[in-house]
């Protein structure tokens, strides 16, 4: 159709194919953003922010900087140590001021930052998720170049009300609509999109960074942990992530040796962290180790015997990725994000059915060819995962970007 915008899959395009092969003669050809100065808004902050959004900002940013980039990340000053700007692997952080209202403190603090940013007169101002995107028309009326990266439908998430959610849809038209570049974390997503608003999209995923030998081992007796007698979830405390409907298939499923081990932080504010506290500390089999990262979460990940994704909302899930990698036995909610991953039938089970996910649980740890003797063979799996979501592809991709929009008028 004349006239037809389109999505760019860079997970098959030609450039990211002769990257590859660049890669692999030894040569290197990386974009060059030397001198390119990037402010990235919308986000809590970085390093070690629990958070999907966080978490690809923390593996994008530093290739940015290698590749030389001036780059500057604004943080909400609640969630990083400190007042004053610092610099973490060549990138700068800027703590900034952001209310304690859990539901004004994207916005507010993305206007904040947005300020801030435009005395450092960036090349690029890249925004991070819909609700933030609700100041991409003004930082264009400001006159900066935009990207725009979705990482999901945000107002999709339980802890919304109608209000909230309509202000949401509303960042997600504005920053498809004012922003000079678009960027979509799921395909399925970025489908949508382009068919909604018409508009150029690129799907750059989201990436898997593992160390499997890295992984630390010694996590497991600190918990009271035995290899291949658990379950694992890893995701932040919050409601969506449907811990609770997790532990409730746990409790009634018949697995006496196995334990239910949910790895992230929440909000001390939040209700639903307490409630959540409170139910697991009531049964000893049911351990909650707090925020992870690094080797320890790796050790987590590699000894699990399954892992599950309840959640009722994801983007792209990186969680789950991750889990993969490790060659993992998997269960996940049909939620679309979900069933993106083409993985087999039985590795799915109906969003908040808790008596489905309790038999599919208890199905398959008996079916899992990893009893608490065995282990793993992540190779073959984890390369094809690492293969297709590697953060340095994801990186030359962005950084491609970022040159095109500043080639434009």
């Amino acid at each position: 159709m004349p006239g037809r915008k389109r999505v760019v899959d860079y997970t098959a395009s030609k450039q990211t194919t002769a990257l590859r092969a660049r890669r692999n003669a030894d040569e290197v050809h990386f974009p060059d953003l030397d001198a390119v100065r990037i402010c990235v808004i919308g986000l809590r902050g970085v390093p070690g922010v629990p958070g999907g959004i966080e978490t690809h900002v923390e593996q994008l940013v530093p290739g940015l900087a290698e590749r030389g980039a001036d780059v500057h990340v604004y943080a909400r000053q609640n969630y990083v140590a400190g007042e004053v700007p610092y610099v973490w692997r060549g990138v700068t952080v800027h703590p900034t001021w952001a209310p304690s209202n859990t539901r004004l403190e994207a916005i507010v603090h993305t206007l904040l930052a947005l300020f801030k940013a435009r005395r450092l007169k960036p090349d690029i101002v890249h925004i991070h998720a819909v609700g933030p995107s609700l100041v991409a028309p003004l930082a264009r009326l400001m006159g900066m170049k935009v990207v725009f990266t979705h990482h999901g439908y945000d107002y999709d998430r339980e802890k919304w009300n109608t209000l909230e959610k309509k202000v949401l849809r509303l960042g997600e038209w504005a920053g498809m609509r004012f922003a000079h570049g678009r960027i979509v974390v799921a395909k399925h997503i970025a489908d949508a999109m382009q068919a909604k608003f018409n508009r150029n999209v690129h799907f750059i995923p989201n990436g898997v960074q593992i160390d499997i030998e890295a992984a630390d081992d010694t996590v497991l007796d600190e918990f009271g942990l035995t290899k291949g007698r658990y379950v694992l979830l890893v995701a932040r405390l919050v409601v969506e992530k449907r811990q609770m409907d997790l532990i409730e298939a746990f409790l009634h499923a018949d697995m006496p040796d196995t334990k239910l081990v949910l790895v992230g932080g929440g909000d001390a504010r939040s209700d639903y962290a307490e409630k959540l506290r409170a139910r697991a500390k009531s049964h000893s089999n049911i351990v909650l180790t707090g925020s992870q990262s690094g080797a320890r979460l790796g050790g987590l990940f590699a000894n699990a015997g399954l892992f599950v994704l309840p959640s009722s909302h994801e983007g792209m899930p990186i969680a789950l990725l991750e889990a993969l990698a490790y060659g993992l036995p998997i269960l996940a909610s049909n939620i679309e994000a979900n069933l993106a991953l083409e993985l087999d039938a039985e590795s799915y089970f109906p969003l908040g059915d808790v008596p489905a996910l309790s038999q599919a649980m208890q199905k398959k740890l008996s079916d899992s060819k990893m009893p608490a003797h065995a282990s793993v063979d992540v190779g073959e799996m984890g390369s094809k995962i690492m293969a297709r979501y590697n953060w340095t592809t994801i990186c030359e991709q962005t950084a491609s970007l970022y040159l095109s929009v500043l080639k434009r008028n």
